[in-house]
């Protein structure tokens, strides 16, 4: 192949590209986007009427709930992508003895929705809520 015979896209075509991939990149938040946020709540299971009272934490690019500190669950990295007028994010923590919670939730300004599944061999998946809020 002769190096000279590639067509390279025009100008026109290439800044177009570029305003594309531009107009994109506000849409992606930065996988840490909510370092250095806290947020206070409750961590309860469905149908439920009362949990532990749990801080959620954002730290260098690490996740941490306390209610489950209790229970041997590890920080974990943290994930985060802008999703409509809030970021929404997700992680893993790990117990030895509880297994695995998968965390989903997103933050709209000061207030925090999540979900967190608790995964362990050989039982049902359970489903857990968070609802917390920046602390004032």
């Amino acid at each position: 192949m002769n190096p000279s015979s590639l067509k390279l896209p025009s100008r026109r075509h290439a800044l177009a590209g570029a305003f594309c991939l531009a107009a994109a990149l506000p849409a992606l938040a930065q996988p840490t986007a909510l370092d250095g946020r806290r947020f206070e709540g409750v961590f309860l299971q469905r149908g439920k009427s009362s949990g532990d009272a749990d801080t959620l934490t954002f730290r260098d690019g690490r996740f941490r709930s306390s209610a489950c500190d209790r229970y041997g669950y590890s920080d974990a990295v943290y994930r985060s992508t802008a999703q409509g007028d809030g970021i929404a994010f997700e992680a893993e923590t790990v117990s030895a003895k509880y297994g695995k919670l998968q965390w989903r939730g997103i933050v709209r300004g000061d207030k925090l929705d999540a979900t967190a599944l608790a995964l362990q061999d050989g039982k049902p998946a359970v489903e857990n809520w968070v609802v917390a809020g920046a602390p004032k």
